[in-house]
């Protein structure tokens, strides 16, 4: 979704340039949020109703679509609102669609019994989800739980974090790498899910794979900077279900690179978001070589 000015809002500037309280800057205000919403409205509605297809191409093309709408949507906090909002209509939520369709593990039609051969009912065929189709949604999933924490309530009850430690533990580097950006986005701010990644050994799944020297190092790079920003996000609290993370990373890492990681995970809390992701990079490699070491 990219927003063009509207024809009224170029006279309008000019008239009310000294005056913001004017009528005129309020129609013309109130236009733009009808607009913006009309816009963010359509644009899910045609996107969603794609990622519902029974085959695979047609939901990339859709999910491609819905993420490019996803990042127009963050460049001002009008249109976050107005996506917020939309959200709250439960034909136009994004996360449902998401884990019914693309990131929904594929069944084998088995025929158990002659009534199925015999049926004159047309059986519905569903391709499976492709590795692209997996990576888009979870990056769907992602910017939608970023943008809007109830997504995060929503991604709970469909047993968001069980779906994606086994995609983290099955699935390639591609998935895996979008896997841990989507699991940062769903633990933040939500106990349900803390717990949920608590109940599946979450630490014990990245451990393993941070400490497997034959997987990829980018992907090891991930699973460093995964643990960092956790551990940034629960340092200093207390409470379950976060409590024990502590503990699990020193009992599968070590207590050398455990130390460096808890250290480490308050990296530039001063800094601008390009400087933190720098300094995020460096400290991931620094874990790395700490793991390598143990």
């Amino acid at each position: 979704m990219y927003l063009k000015t509207p024809f009224w809002r170029d006279g309008a500037n000019a008239g009310t340039q000294n005056d913001s309280q004017s009528p005129v800057a309020d129609l013309v205000n109130s236009l733009d949020r009808q607009r913006l919403y009309r816009e963010i409205t359509l644009a899910l509605r045609t996107g969603l109703n794609d990622a519902r297809a029974e085959f695979s191409f047609l939901r990339v093309r859709a999910l491609n679509a819905i993420h490019k709408f996803l990042r127009s949507v963050a460049e001002s906090d009008a249109t976050i609102n107005l996506f917020c909002h939309s959200q709250s209509i439960p034909e136009l939520q994004v996360v449902p669609v998401l884990f019914k369709h693309s990131l929904r593990e594929h069944e084998d039609q088995n025929v158990d019994s002659l009534d199925h051969i015999f049926t004159v009912e047309p059986m519905e065929i569903t391709s499976p989800s492709t590795d692209a189709e997996v990576a888009l949604a979870l990056r769907v999933l992602e910017g939608c739980c970023l943008l809007h924490q109830e997504s995060t309530i929503l991604a709970h009850q469909y047993k968001a974090i069980p779906v994606l430690m086994n995609i983290l533990s099955n699935r390639g580097v591609l998935e895996q790498g979008a896997c841990l950006d989507a699991l940062i986005s769903i633990l933040l701010d939500s106990s349900t899910n803390q717990m949920d990644f608590e109940a599946c050994n979450g630490i014990e799944e990245v451990a393993l794979l941070i400490r497997d020297k034959q997987v990829d190092e980018n992907l090891r790079l991930k699973c460093g900077e995964f643990l960092l920003l956790l551990i940034g996000h629960v340092n200093g609290r207390d409470k379950l279900p976060m409590a024990t993370i502590h503990e699990d990373v020193r009992r599968f890492l070590g207590e050398k690179s455990a130390s460096l990681i808890w250290a480490a995970s308050q990296f530039g809390s001063t800094l601008d978001p390009e400087q933190r992701l720098t300094a995020l990079h460096i400290q991931a490699r620094r874990v790395l070589e700490s793991i390598d070491l143990y």
